[in-house]
């Protein structure tokens, strides 16, 4: 059902009531700015009052209209996008991708299933919050002054999905229209489109999985042309679970299925067919039977599939991810060659815990086309005493001998990466229980392993970087190497900032060599190497929008793109990283963003947002992100709009939590008061905030922090809070990092509940939430009953319900209430920003 706005008492009277009534909460909090805390009381009597004629029997509240921010914010909010800068796998083209803003409200509205834990229309079989296409150009890579040639996007349906072709000279798009999602290809050389008909995808609940044979050939999911009919309205009896004496502390999801028709809906959408498009000629042709595939890949150079599908019986608690599974290897007319593993339904699995079994399957990059997959050694149970937990297994053409053991791993799994030269891999594992990672350079025959490098998860500074990837001709993604030695990208984090580098590891001597680092004051990341000479990167600074650089030995970069600032009205904000010390000595800092109005020596009320981060190591929770060098820019719905209504942000303020993992949120509370007064007590020996008048605010775990800082201290005098969960007890197996269950540390969960608290939050409280808030834990139902319990405690705030919005806020209305509600909320509870 659409609802326009939230059912929920508002101190906001109807449209209809007279002007000089049309801002009741502004003009209570004014009286707060004008006399401080002792006015406070009779100012937000003034609100009380209000609401409560608004809920009072018989009383009516017009659905008010969505809210417009201030001239300058809405002129942040609706700057165009920068185009994302897309190389062809072959590096010899650009495309420069223009994707819309904002997602329409009537799109978000439109009529949708949620099932499984996938969101999606059922008459084309897409994603409802597509990353829409709006443009397209191409031209050549290395000739910065060539004409670009635009893609002309036929009208009607939602373009989306650009992809290249492994070889460059093609590429795909989607168009979503009323009944279906369409495939369409396009010729790099002249940008012409045509469609690939026919074919209908189907991306219910995979986001366009493809699996590339060659560069013409590609496998896509498909809605099969015989569905059968659309299962019975009717519930035919009761919805029943059952349980059997065995754990399964399952997170908290939303959009399960409920009842056996769910349950014959979701498989109706899911099923789709396997199918072969030959993009050149847009010949198409169906391989196999349907089925519930999650995913589809090739193996090696296109001699083989690999696929998963989902098999009944399905669960009411766990998301479509966790049912049970069968792998199996097929051969390119999609006939089955082997069956190798059948995954149960992941049920009854341990917190940190893994599947008993085979899981997690990789196809080979190159002509052996082997397959790798992992098996638990301890029952994937991390509480059993293991010599080693993991072990990679492989299995060769034709598939139908026995798999043979690459490794053994003392710690649990994480990730297997393939190298471009055929012969390693790259072999990530964790032990969770330190927060600590290691990668072995993997020879893919079962030779000994050696240890490339280990570190904490949360490291920073002495991180060695990702390996440099890159596509090859069959469409596999591997690390990319030079003269036998491993290409590493990194951040370049350091005491100063970040500045990322490209680095060339000896696989022989372990020896580095810095190819490339990004030099002071910009922030330029490695994107392509063409040879051993030749780098493109992409280089942005504080007021200068990304865009891509050639650079070769001994001779001067070459700008390749020229896109220009779209923002001019950020140069005047002023920017700068502070770092300092709480009371324990823990480096802590904060991004402090000073309005382009604000004077030398002048102090202005200050919003500081926050997310708290757990560490193992306080000189790890030290270590400072983020760059002066980055484009300034913000998404729509970020604090940082709100400099242009005058307001001091301290961005990205570090929250660390510090301890052992396995109980460091006993002292979340204590931490996060520390905390607060080190960035209260360095925010005021800098000058430019008034310590009087700082609020405290964060989204989803900020959100969290924030309210529990309401609860606990008096350091701030409001709050804002977003997509938050304050109730723990209603997640009650586990929550961010927090590894027990609500009955092993009963205690905990209850302390940081603000929920429980309530009585305890006397600040004013602004609480947002998503209508259709789809992240595990924080349903809207935690930010409503928070609110009922303020205003049945006679506390002060206000509940904002975003019509159709999900974790996040995607629509151009959503993004200017949410900018108004922040900045009215600021207004009233820290006063005029431009008043001392």
């Amino acid at each position: 059902m659409v609802r326009p706005s939230s059912p929920l008492p508002s101190p906001t009277p109807s449209p209809a009531t007279s002007a000089r009534a049309a801002d009741p909460i502004g003009d209570a909090f004014q009286a707060v700015g004008r006399a401080g805390r002792i006015r406070a009381v009779q100012a937000f009597a003034v609100i009380a009052a209000l609401s409560a004629a608004l809920s009072a029997p018989g009383a009516t509240a017009a659905p008010s209209p969505y809210k417009q921010p201030s001239p300058a914010i809405r002129d942040l909010l609706d700057a165009p996008a920068l185009p994302r800068l897309l190389v062809s796998p072959d590096r010899q083209t650009l495309a420069l991708v223009e994707q819309r803003r904002y997602t329409p409200l009537e799109e978000l509205a439109r009529p949708g299933l949620r099932l499984a834990g996938a969101r999606f229309d059922p008459r084309n079989a897409t994603q409802q919050n597509l990353s829409a296409v709006q443009r397209v150009r191409l031209r050549p890579l290395l000739e910065p002054d060539a004409t670009e040639r635009d893609v002309e996007l036929p009208a009607g349906g939602t373009w989306h999905n650009f992809v290249w072709a492994p070889d460059g000279q093609r590429f795909l798009l989607s168009r979503r229209t009323e009944t279906a999602d369409e495939l369409w290809a396009g010729s790099t050389s002249n940008g012409q489109l045509w469609r690939i008909y026919n074919v209908r995808l189907n991306n219910a609940i995979d986001a366009d999985d493809m699996a590339w044979l060659n560069p013409r050939e590609v496998v896509v999911l498909t809605v099969p042309d015989n569905r059968g009919s659309l299962p019975s309205r009717a519930q035919t009896g009761p919805a029943i679970q059952e349980t059997h004496g065995k754990a399964s502390p399952e997170r908290t999801y939303p959009d399960l299925l409920r009842n056996p028709r769910d349950e014959d809906l979701f498989e109706y959408y899911a099923r789709s067919q396997l199918t072969l498009v030959d993009i050149a000629s847009g010949q198409s042709r169906d391989l196999g039977t349907p089925g519930l595939f999650t995913s589809v890949s090739s193996v090696g150079n296109g001699q083989a599939l690999l696929t998963e599908r989902l098999i009944r019986p399905f669960s009411y608690n766990l998301t479509f991810d966790d049912f049970p599974t069968v792998v199996e290897v097929r051969q390119r007319d999609g006939k089955l060659i082997r069956e190798l593993a059948k995954m149960p339904l992941k049920q009854g699995v341990a917190i940190d815990g893994a599947l008993p079994g085979p899981r997690v399957f990789y196809p080979s990059p190159t002509k052996d086309a082997a397959i790798y997959w992992v098996e638990a050694l301890d029952g994937g149970n991390p509480a059993v005493r293991a010599s080693f937990r993991d072990r990679v297994m492989r299995l060769d053409p034709p598939y139908t001998g026995d798999p043979f053991e690459v490794q053994r791993m003392p710690y649990r799994f994480t990730r297997l990466r393939f190298l471009d030269d055929g012969v390693h891999g790259l072999l990530t594992e964790e032990d969770r229980s330190r927060g600590w990672t290691r990668t072995y350079l993997l020879p893919l025959r079962g030779t000994q392993s050696r240890l490339l490098f280990e570190h904490s998860v949360r490291e920073r500074y002495r991180h060695p970087g990702n390996p440099f990837m890159r596509t090859l001709p069959n469409g596999h993604l591997v690390a990319q190497t030079l003269d036998g030695a491993l290409l590493l990208t990194g951040q370049g984090a350091s005491p100063k900032g970040d500045r990322p580098f490209l680095d060339k590891l000896s696989l022989g001597g372990l020896t580095v060599q810095r190819l490339f680092q990004s030099a002071d004051g910009v922030y330029e990341q490695p994107v392509a190497l063409l040879d051993d000479r030749k780098l493109i990167t992409q280089r942005e600074a504080e007021h200068e929008p990304p865009n891509l650089v050639a650079r070769e030995n001994g001779k001067p970069p070459i700008a390749l793109t020229k896109i220009k600032d779209p923002l001019p009205l950020l140069k005047g904000v002023r920017r700068e990283l502070v770092t300092f010390k709480r009371s324990d000595g823990v480096e802590m800092s904060f991004w402090m963003y000073l309005p382009p109005d604000q004077r030398e020596g002048e102090r202005r009320p200050a919003l500081v947002w926050a997310y708290p981060l757990e560490f193992n190591d306080a000189a790890i929770a030290g270590q400072l992100s983020g760059s002066p060098g980055r484009y300034m820019s913000f998404s729509g719905i970020s604090p940082l709009n709100l400099l242009m209504d005058g307001y001091v942000v301290l961005m990205d303020a570090t929250m660390p939590v510090v301890g052992d993992a396995r109980n460091m949120n006993d002292s979340f509370i204590e931490q996060m008061t520390m905390n607060a007064r080190a960035i209260l007590d360095k925010a005021e020996d800098l000058g430019t905030v008034d310590p009087k008048r700082v609020a405290i605010g964060g989204h989803s775990y900020g959100a969290f922090m924030a309210v529990n800082l309401l609860a606990h201290t008096k350091l701030f005098r409001c709050g804002i809070a977003r997509s938050g969960a304050y109730n723990r007890t209603l997640t009650p197996f586990g929550f961010q990092s927090e590894r027990r269950s609500l009955w092993d540390a009963k205690d905990i969960y209850l302390k940081l509940s603000p929920f429980l608290f309530a009585q305890q939050i006397k600040e004013p409280l602004l609480l947002i939430h998503g209508e259709a808030d789809n992240n595990s834990g924080t349903f809207p139902m935690q930010s409503e009953r928070l609110y009922q319990a303020l205003a049945g405690l006679g506390g002060t705030a206000r509940y904002v319900l975003l019509p159709f919005e999900a974790h996040g806020y995607a629509a151009r209305e959503s993004a200017g209430q949410v900018q108004w509600e922040m900045s009215q909320w600021l207004k009233g509870c820290l006063g005029d920003s431009r008043q001392n």
